[in-house]
Order: structure tokens, then C-alpha cells, then sequence
């Protein structure tokens, strides 16, 4: 007993000085006919009774202002903007509509109003309810947000909901596309981890082995479920919505995009920036993991069999951009976020490289 009280000693001496904050959704609501729970939901966490809803013209239609007329039946005066885009003009109009009485935010559709009010509500520090209509990215849980600032997409801190209200009868009669693209966008933590763990053993990197195993699980289980999912379906809706929200959790516990982010959305991310039209960012993802995945000297093919499997591109043509875009996007890919190791490097990689890859892989 006395050797143990001496440990115990010795460690204090030593001193304990890690901390974290983690901040992590209170509230998941997740199902069929979900929605109808928005009112009693905003209940149970006590907000206060001024509301502002952002959405685009189509998920106006689809939910908001469902979700808008719920909220007034529970006395909640409620307020919509519209939006089609997620840009920093936007986030400066929404904060313009921000006053002493808006009591929280809700971003009702897919990415672009979900980032904008996430955002906004970090910037104006009220609480920000998540109200998916779609599973096309982990981001409807998050606490990043991707908003186009000076011409280029960026990735910024951002509030992580309050509360997710995720209804899967409206989730499943998305565009079967927008639930490819969450696949691709959960597969891509496969060789997001990877990177971390590289990263960790050749610049000390500060890793979370339970952020890692989460993203890591939540992957791999998708992969190995991949003939269940299929479109229209709400049980599929319901598989991909929960392994969006546990990677979701995987990057609140590591406090970084880290577990779901790496080389694979570098390459998304200078895609966006060289391609005329790019294609959705899941999708990007997806293709960037089978490369990734070959670089790491992974199975790059049961990745490329598993996007296929969910109807997902996985080639320059089903992104339907051109094969130079591809190349030009993968040689710019380590100048994006350069202090963010992957399997990328430090440098631009080399052209022959580049097309030796994506030739070996199929991309192109």
C-alpha cells in the first residue's frame, strides 16, 4: 500500500497537465418521422423562444418550413432565411438577421445551410441544431464547417449541434446520389487514420487512439455492409446516418478533423480548386481513398468494390471531370493544408507519379 501511495506521488510530482475540451451533440434524434420530435426536442434542452432557420430553396420545401410551422405550434416565433451558398456574404447576412433575441439557429438541409448556420451560430455564440435532409457528409454533426472565402473552399471551426434531428423517411427520398456520397465521405476515414498514424510515427503528432478506433470501426463496418445499402431504403438511410454521426463524434474526441480527414480530401479539396464542375465532396473523397489507398501500399480494390457497390464513382468519368483535372488535382494535393502530414509528403508530387497511380488504380 505504501509502495502504491509512493506511485502516486511520484506521478504528481511529474505533474498532469493534458486537457480537452470535447463538445459533442446532447441530443440525436434519429429515425422515421423524427421531425415531428424538433418542438419537444428544443424543449427538453430549455432554449429560448426566438428561432432562425436557414435553408435553400429546395429543403424549404422538403422540411423547414415543416419544421417551421412544429416550432410555432410550440409558441417558438421562428424566423427563415434562405440561402444558396456558403460563402462568407452569406454567413455576414445571416449575422446581420442575428439579434439579441435569437435564442438559436437550425440549419435545415444538406451541406450548404447546415455549414452556414453552424458557422454563424459559432460566431455569434447561441446554441445550432442540425436538421439533415440529406446523409451526403459527416459534416451534419461536426463542429467544422466548409465555407468558400476568397474565391477557395475552407475548412473552419465551427459549432457542433446542440442537438441532431435526422428524419429518415425525408433522408431516404434524397437524391440516391447525395447517399453515395455519404458512403464515400465514411470509406475516406480508412485512409484518414492511416495518414494520422503516419503522421504520429514520423512527426510525433498528437493521436487519440480512441478517436483512431472509432473512425477507423465506423468505416470498416460500412465496408463490410455495403450490399444492405441501398437507395430509398430508410434502413439504409438509418446505417449511413449513424456511421456519419460516429465519425462525427471521432472528430470531437480528437478535437480536429484528423480521424475523418487526410490525403484523400486533400485531393477533394484541389479538385475543387482546378475542376470546371466539381463533383460532390463524398464522392471526391471516395475516389481519393482508392489512391490514397494504393499509395499506402493498402486494398485499394476492396475500396474501389465497396463505392462501386453503393453506386458510388469511382473514375474521372463518374466524377465527370477530366482526367487532366484528376492528375493536376493529385500533383497540387500536399500544398493543401501542408501542415497536416499524410502519405502525400511535404512537396508537390511528381507528374509521372501521379498518373502512374491513378492508372494503376482505374481512376483514369
Amino acid at each position: 500500500m505504501v509502495d502504491n501511495d509512493r506511485n502516486y506521488q511520484d506521478v504528481e510530482k511529474e505533474g498532469f497537465d493534458k486537457f480537452k475540451n470535447m463538445e459533442l451533440p446532447r441530443n440525436i434524434v434519429v429515425g422515421k418521422d423524427a421531425l415531428n420530435k424538433v418542438g419537444k426536442t428544443c424543449d427538453k434542452l430549455e432554449l429560448r423562444k426566438n428561432a432562425l432557420i436557414v435553408c435553400d430553396q429546395v429543403t424549404k420545401k422538403v422540411a423547414a418550413e415543416r419544421v417551421a410551422d412544429i416550432l410555432a405550434e410550440k409558441d417558438y416565433h421562428v424566423k427563415t432565411e434562405e440561402i444558396s451558398e456558403a460563402d462568407q456574404k452569406t454567413i455576414d447576412h445571416i449575422l446581420s438577421r442575428i439579434t439579441d433575441e435569437t435564442g438559436f439557429l437550425l440549419g435545415v438541409g444538406g451541406g450548404k445551410p447546415i455549414d452556414v448556420a453552424k458557422y454563424s451560430s459559432h460566431l455569434a455564440s447561441i446554441p445550432f441544431l442540425s436538421v439533415p435532409t440529406a446523409s451526403s457528409h459527416d459534416g451534419i454533426a461536426s463542429g467544422r464547417a466548409s465555407i468558400r472565402r476568397n474565391g477557395q473552399k475552407i475548412s473552419v471551426k465551427a459549432q457542433t449541434p446542440l442537438a441532431m434531428i435526422a428524419d429518415t423517411s425525408i433522408i431516404a427520398n434524397a437524391p440516391d446520389r447525395l447517399l453515395a456520397s455519404g458512403c464515400g465521405d465514411i470509406i475516406a476515414n480508412a485512409t484518414a487514420v492511416m495518414d494520422w498514424k503516419l503522421a504520429r510515427r514520423l512527426r510525433n503528432e498528437e493521436f487519440s487512439h480512441y478517436a483512431a478506433n472509432l473512425s477507423e470501426m465506423t468505416s470498416n463496418l460500412l465496408i463490410k455492409n455495403v450490399g444492405n445499402i441501398r437507395p430509398g431504403l430508410e434502413e439504409s438511410a438509418w446505417q449511413v446516418v449513424k456511421a456519419l454521426v460516429s465519425s462525427s463524434v471521432a472528430m470531437s474526441i480528437a478535437g480536429s478533423s484528423r480521424p475523418a480527414s487526410g490525403s484523400e480530401h486533400k485531393f477533394s479539396h484541389a479538385l475543387d480548386q482546378v475542376a470546371e464542375e466539381p463533383a460532390l465532396h463524398g464522392e471526391q473523397c471516395g475516389v481519393g481513398t482508392i489512391i490514397m489507398m494504393y499509395l499506402h501500399g493498402g486494398d485499394w480494390e476492396i475500396i474501389k468494390k465497396s463505392l462501386q457497390a453503393v453506386n458510388a464513382p469511382t473514375t474521372a468519368r463518374g466524377l465527370e471531370v477530366s482526367e487532366e483535372e484528376v492528375i493536376e488535382a493529385l500533383v497540387r494535393a500536399p500544398t493543401i493544408r501542408p501542415e497536416r502530414y499524410t502519405i502525400l509528403g511535404d512537396s508537390k508530387m511528381n507528374r509521372d507519379a501521379a498518373e502512374e497511380c491513378t492508372k494503376e488504380t482505374g481512376v483514369i
